[in-house]
């Protein structure tokens, strides 16, 4: 029988399953006999009264059952996930979006519900509506939760003392979570208050709490099931709540279980995205190209309602200044109200939209002062011992070892060399065709900004067989984590992995759980699931010394045997042994992160229990006649610390690449001026496809790091940090840019880097060149 414990490149538990189709989703349950299936009405306008609501023709439909609005709801109209009574599950009197949900048809299959929802008639007296963040300050600026500030020295003193100062401005694209499952719900009722949901959430507590509320019945009576998720990004955190809602209402009014599936465009056009930005910031410099104060301002189109825009907001601060210190420095965020979907958590969570303005800023500079970005990275990196914009202390700094290592392994000198030479050949020759190559690092801080949240159950069940059954509050959602919590249980018991058994996350075993987010499932879940583990090894260890007449330090588990002194005894026997005399087998666990403590209110604290760093060095080539480019090569060195499954984590690091390149490439969310999302569906929003994907792509962990705190092993999170490793894609085709004026002008492109974009910032440039 062969080990697999921490370290060892295990398969994902589920990846047979997934490769052949076996693997079950929510929609491929077999539902209850007599089920019923929902379907959301949606607003036709940003902002309006509800002057008149006809559902005739819908109740009259073939196959219709009901018409649910906001007045047939039992309990609380709100999924407002901070409690801010912001966020109707259907709209009462009042739009606030295109795409709002209105009202629900339940019927008895889900083609039916979905045509007879069409069918509505709403009459509506139309209200000013705002947009963007450029539209929400020039109408008064109304936000949707205080903003945040950050500040340490006197930045406008600095400001004004700088050698050399650049102002500017920065538009960053929000981003669709396009996941491959999209938002699902099915309810089942049972006695009394008592229901049941299965769902494709990252948050079932929350999923839990809403429900509860919105039934009138207390959480112990709501039961939330997730066994797997097909893909969540952030867009499960707290937008499942208002489909379960719905299908919960439904499924309590009609005693028969109810299921709710939007179509593509829907579930685009009626759920959150990420946050996009406008981002004024100045930044003061010497000659040498050492940052003296920056100043920021971080402008958030939020949506109508709060939802997470406080948090998400608050981390791009915490992100301004990526790995880059800020002699003096004042951010502020502005999470402004629009009259477009809320938007939401998203990989990263906001710290994305700060980190590539601090790229920004390197890149000003070094334009400016005629340096490689690169030199300008080196020059203003963090040391050990300074403080970041929110007084936290840096101490964990590897940066300048990732630097030389990607450095040498990519050979970037000679490259970088070789790009400029292209450059100049491809001009002398009237080709279009130009290169860029940038090497970008991040600094991610880990940690949920709520303090409250850094904390994990976990259930472990010995069996009497020998069998263990392994339960924690983290869903899956294709990242692994069920795997990692696995490895790390079957390395305490010494047992090979096929003894344990991962099942599904539910409320009903593991209580106010965190939402698997903020890239902390493996930190908080798996020192659960240890101390549960080590719970269970110490009652058994202690029976043995009892029963064998040994020390507890005679005692070992290994090799899927408890050795008793001389005596190697297999684990299964230890079991049956431990059950005979009558020893418990079954313990909970938990986890709260240690150290961290955050004032919101005077800006300081330490947020972070630790930081996550990397870089990637991207090459591309630009088309200057079309805009066009692809990726030639890239090359990431990133840090999780002592891996507890390295081939697991380099699927993480590539997948983040490429969801990042995306966000800043391709992916474009556009909303015309009545208020109405068009990029709603493949044919209009584009993901990154295999062909976009790196031609060479190499990406290594830094096997020598090991995290100074005390997670698992040392190991270090590894879902949201490489997410900011696409920045070098954008910073490339910068470079690329740039060219075309000689390198003398920053390019200055706005995210997303579409080949629109591209192609009028090398017009831009060339004009600029030429005056």
């Amino acid at each position: 029988m062969k080990h697999h414990g921490i370290a060892v490149e295990t398969p994902h538990e589920s990846a047979e399953l997934h490769v052949t189709g076996r693997a079950d989703y929510t929609d491929d349950l077999v539902l209850p006999q007599g089920a019923l299936h929902a379907y959301l009405g949606l607003s036709t306008v940003a902002h309006g009264t509800i002057r008149a609501i006809n559902l005739d023709a819908v109740r009259a439909a073939s196959g219709v059952i009901d018409v649910l609005t906001a007045a047939d709801l039992p309990g609380r109209n709100d999924v407002s996930p901070i409690g801010k009574g912001d966020d109707p599950i259907l709209a009462d009197g009042k739009v606030m979006f295109h795409g709002q949900p209105v009202f629900a048809v339940i019927a008895e299959t889900r083609e039916q519900a979905r045509r007879a929802a069409a069918l509505a008639r709403i009459d509506y007296d139309p209200l000013p509506h705002v947009l963007d963040p450029v539209q929400a300050l020039a109408a008064g600026g109304e936000l949707v939760v205080p903003g945040m500030t950050l500040q340490r020295g006197d930045s406008a003193a600095a400001l004004g003392a700088a050698p050399r100062r650049i102002d500017g401005r920065f538009v960053i694209g929000g981003q669709d979570h396009f996941y491959l499952e999209g938002q699902i719900a099915l309810a089942i009722p049972g006695e009394a208050d008592e229901m049941t949901l299965f769902t494709s959430t990252q948050h079932p507590t929350e999923v839990q709490h809403m429900v509860a509320h919105a039934l009138d019945v207390p959480a112990s009576a709501v039961v939330v099931n997730v066994r797997r998720i097909g893909g969540g990004f952030g867009g499960k955190e707290t937008q499942m709540n208002l489909f379960c809602c719905v299908a919960a209402v439904a499924a309590r009014k009609w005693r028969r279980a109810v299921k709710l599936r939007p179509d593509r465009d829907d579930d685009m056009i009626a759920t959150g995205k990420r946050h996009d930005f406008v981002v004024d910031y100045s930044v003061g410099f010497d000659d040498s190209g050492r940052i003296t104060a920056v100043e920021g301002d971080w402008y958030a189109r939020c949506g109508f309602s709060a939802d997470l825009s406080m948090a998400v907001t608050d981390r791009a601060l915490f992100h301004g200044d990526n790995a880059y210190f800020y002699p003096a420095v004042t951010l502020r965020s502005h999470p402004l109200r629009t009259n477009t979907v809320s938007n939401t958590a998203f990989r990263g969570f906001g710290g994305p939209q700060g980190v590539i303005v601090a790229e920004r800023i390197i890149e000003d500079i070094a334009y400016a002062t005629g340096q490689d970005t690169l030199a300008v990275r080196k020059a203003n990196l963090y040391e050990n011992g300074q403080l970041t914009p929110y007084h936290q202390t840096v101490e964990d700094q590897i940066l300048p070892r990732i630097f030389a290592e990607l450095e040498t392994s990519c050979d970037y000198g000679a490259r970088r060399q070789a790009v400029l030479d292209f450059n100049a050949a491809m001009q002398a020759a009237g080709s279009p065709i130009r290169r860029g190559i940038a090497l970008t690092p991040v600094k991610f801080g880990i940690s949920f900004t709520a303090t409250h949240f850094n904390q994990a159950g976990a259930l472990i069940h010995v069996y009497a067989d020998g069998s263990i059954q392994l339960n924690h509050g983290g869903t899956e959602m294709g990242q692994g984590l069920y795997t990692k919590v696995a490895q790390i249980v079957a390395e305490a018991f010494g047992v090979d992995l096929a003894r344990i058994k991962v099942t599904k996350t539910t409320t009903e075993k593991v209580p106010n759980t965190s939402a698997t987010a903020a890239s902390s499932g493996t930190d908080l879940n798996g020192m659960a699931a240890l101390d549960a583990a080590e719970k269970i090894k110490a009652r058994l260890v202690a029976f043995l010394c009892a029963a064998r007449g040994v020390q507890p330090s005679e005692v070992r588990f290994a090799r899927d045997q408890v050795i008793v002194g001389a005596e190697a005894i297999p684990f299964h026997e230890v079991a049956q042994l431990a059950y005979l005399a009558r020893v418990p087998l079954s313990a909970t666990g938990f986890y709260a992160t240690p150290k961290i403590h955050w004032d919101r209110k005077a800006g300081r604290g330490r947020p972070f229990y630790y930081f996550a760093y990397g870089a990637a060095c991207a090459e591309v080539s630009v088309d200057t006649l079309t805009g066009e480019y692809v990726i030639e090569r890239a090359d990431v060195l990133h840090d999780v610390g002592r891996s507890i499954n390295p081939a697991l984590d380099r699927g993480q690091i590539e997948g983040a690449f490429v969801q990042g390149t995306g966000w800043l490439t391709s992916e474009e969310l556009v909303w015309d001026e009545t208020g109405r999302l068009r990029t709603h569906a493949p044919s209009t929003y584009k993901i990154p496809l295999a062909s976009d994907r790196p031609k060479v792509f190499n990406v290594a962990l830094a096997e020598w790091s090991e995290n100074r705190e005390e997670t698992v092993r040392r190991s270090k999170a590894v879902g949201e940090p490489p997410f900011m490793l696409g920045i070098s894609v954008f910073e490339a085709i910068g470079h690329a840019v740039a060219s075309v004026a000689g390198y003398r002008i920053a390019p200055r492109l706005d995210a997303p880097a579409t080949p629109e974009r591209v192609l009028m910032a090398v017009q831009r440039l060339r004009q600029d060149g030429e005056a």
